[in-house]
């Protein structure tokens, strides 16, 4: 299979989903990604789950090639801005982009909180989670919210998303 990055309004990728899925209903084999992160959210004293994007205005389609049709589908369903890298070179993810990609496709449709310890010199472990691999793209981390800012690389591009973690203890 093949992964295709599609640009799209942030915060209605969800809406977007909706509807090229009713356009492609007879379609077979084609899927779209649409991997989230569940971060705890202090705000007030209080503490709440929310679900937010791991790639915010990004939606990927899973396919094994990218018909004519199907992208004219997508490219004129409300929403739509671009394929990545543009729409005349529509590639496919591969090499570090699809393995970031794949990556967090691992943990399911939500990745959730990462266990960590710290060591005596307050260097992070990641035990189990999301940040797991990531270690080297971390460049901050704030144990009071439980959040590391990992840097993560997309078609050349660079960007910062935070993560959240549990401390399990002190190694």
């Amino acid at each position: 299979m093949n992964y295709y990055a599609l640009q799209v309004k942030t915060r209605s990728e969800d809406q977007y989903i909706k509807l090229v899925a009713n356009a492609i209903s007879n379609m077979e084999s084609i899927r779209l990604v649409f991997p989230r992160r569940r971060m705890q959210i202090r705000k007030d004293g209080a503490v709440r789950q929310e679900l937010m994007p791991v790639f915010p205005g990004y939606v990927f389609l899973e396919a094994n090639n990218l018909s004519e049709a199907l992208y004219w589908i997508l490219r004129t369903t409300p929403g739509f801005f671009r394929f990545l890298p543009d729409n005349k070179q529509r590639m496919h993810l591969e090499g570090r982009d699809l393995s970031t990609l794949k990556h967090f496709m691992s943990f399911g449709p939500v990745a959730e909180s990462s266990r960590v310890t710290f060591d005596a010199d307050d260097r992070i472990h990641v035990e189990i989670g999301p940040l797991k691999g990531l270690e080297g793209r971390i460049i901050k981390v704030d144990k009071r919210k439980g959040r590391a800012k990992v840097k993560l690389d997309m078609y050349d591009e660079s960007f910062l998303i935070d993560l959240s973690f549990e401390q399990i203890g002190q190694t």
